[in-house]
């Protein structure tokens, strides 16, 4: 009797699982909108992510819910705005952290996509950048609820001093380490965080790299040298390369038809001005104004793929819904039949409706805060506070100044402020924002935030200036 009832339950369990879609989640790094051959780029060759879009659905309206890394990591990763867990930019060292208002880590109590997808019988793996508390001395990735992780910048990832081409091969390394992962995988269905380290700064691509794009060379005959856009186009290839070696590898372990793929940034891409970045600086962020730590929609508005083959509607340009970095884990949760911890608010919706075809607005307004300057172009410095809620985008700061109103599926490159001609919009959206950043934790703020500054000294994201200018946060 006792085979037979090892038997049932064996098939029992065989079962539920084949229902659970294995799920990646691969986050590129300061990645923008138009950076892709599938988002209109005409320079760039990503003919492995096209591909992923057409073999899926693209979002042209996919937000994420900080317009830096760190914060924006935490809202895929907890389904909340991470001001609730006082992440307002990237996570430095504790006493720059301290300084700012910050926590030194994301609590690894707090309930993440990695733990809840755990608890439903998942196997779970971290690969790349984690940038939630390791260069503050927080706590091991794994003590998260990964049963793996690879290698990530805590140990390695931004590579000895010996080898300069690390972070051009950083995606190789990850995808390799990914492949194993899911080809030990087999009993039981998997969740797969690959966060890459490219196109952030500092890029240097391999000789061999930078050869696919010899046409775009600078300098003269006698003296050529790499352009920036040389270096970040082929950073992006390469990057785009490695994505198809894992979609082959999906392929070849027989995992392609039960796996949700979702690809996108945690951010817009780099200002040109920033020293140390200027060759990630021409990244694109396609029709939009506001780059890297703007809330203008450059800085926020990233590319949004997801693939599942049979399940997700295939070569869909989904132009109607707003998807944002918080809906993840509500999403994958009711998708995997997670059940969600009681007390524990979400800032995000489910939309898996919206993935399986439904094209629809969503529930929930979206918001966002930014206490710091903003460096570079002043065409890019946004105010602190913003809002969108249907078509309309509503940017202020908490004094109710620099008060600005865009209807964003009408006037791309914000530019045509209605604020004066919609004074209920205004006071609408106004209220809704302001009462929520009095919700926030309360911190310092820089005393030009939110304020256009032109040829000021600036400190992205409250970074202390050396001599030579600013520097660019990991």
């Amino acid at each position: 009797m006792r085979p037979i009832l090892a038997l049932l339950l064996a098939f029992t369990l065989s079962a539920a699982a084949a229902e659970k879609p294995n799920i990646i989640f691969i986050l590129a790094d300061d990645l923008g909108w138009g950076d892709l051959g599938c988002y209109g780029n005409r320079v760039i060759q990503t003919p492995n992510l096209d591909r992923m879009a057409r073999e899926g659905m693209l979002f042209t309206q996919f937000y994420v819910n900080a317009s830096v890394c760190s914060p924006s990591r935490c809202a895929f990763f907890t389904g909340q705005y991470p001001a609730r867990h006082q992440i307002h930019g990237h996570y430095a060292d504790p006493k720059m952290n301290e300084a700012r208002g910050m926590s030194n880590w994301l609590k690894p109590e707090v309930p993440n996509a990695a733990r809840l997808m755990k608890s439903a019988g998942y196997t779970t793996a971290h690969i790349g950048k984690w940038h939630l508390g390791s260069n503050s001395g927080g706590p091991p990735v794994g003590d998260y609820g990964f049963d793996f992780v690879g290698t990530s910048e805590k140990d390695g990832a931004n590579g000895p001093a010996a080898d300069p081409y690390f972070r051009a091969n950083s995606t190789a390394l990850f995808v390799d380490e990914a492949l194993k992962f899911i080809e030990a995988s087999q009993e039981t269905p998997f969740y797969l965080q690959l966060w890459t380290l490219v196109p952030h700064a500092t890029l240097n691509p391999t000789p061999e790299q930078l050869a696919r794009y010899a046409r775009l060379r600078a300098g003269s005959k006698d003296f050529p040298h790499a352009s920036a856009m040389q270096i970040f186009a082929a950073s992006v290839t390469n990057l785009d390369i490695q994505i198809g070696r894992l979609l082959e590898g999906l392929k070849k372990l027989g995992k392609e038809q039960d796996t949700l793929i979702l690809f996108s940034s945690d951010n817009g891409p780099e200002d040109i001005h920033i020293v140390n970045a200027g060759h990630s600086g021409v990244g694109s962020a396609g029709p939009f104004r506001g780059r890297k730590r703007s809330l203008y929609e450059g800085g926020i508005r990233v590319p949004g793929i997801v693939r599942w083959p049979g399940k997700v509607p295939a070569g869909r340009i989904e132009d109607k819904a707003v998807m944002a970095g918080v809906d993840w884990l509500p999403t994958i949760c009711k998708i995997a039949g997670v059940n969600l911890p009681e007390g524990n608010a979400l800032d995000g919706e489910d939309v898996g409706d919206v993935l399986f075809g439904q094209s629809r607005q969503r529930t929930k307004p979206l918001m966002w805060e930014w206490r710091f300057n903003i460096a570079g172009e002043p065409f890019h410095h946004s105010p602190e506070l913003a809002i969108r809620d249907g078509n309309w985008k509503l940017l202020m700061n908490p004094d109710r100044s620099r008060v600005e109103l865009y209807d964003v599926t009408q006037d791309l490159t914000q530019l045509n402020n209605v604020a004066g001609q919609h004074p209920e919009v205004v006071e609408k959206l106004a209220a809704q924002v302001t009462s929520w950043a009095k919700s926030l934790p309360q911190g310092p703020r820089d005393s030009s935030a939110g304020k256009i500054h032109v040829g000021m000294p600036g400190k992205p994201d409250g970074r202390p200036v050396k001599s030579g200018g600013k520097k660019a946060e990991e």
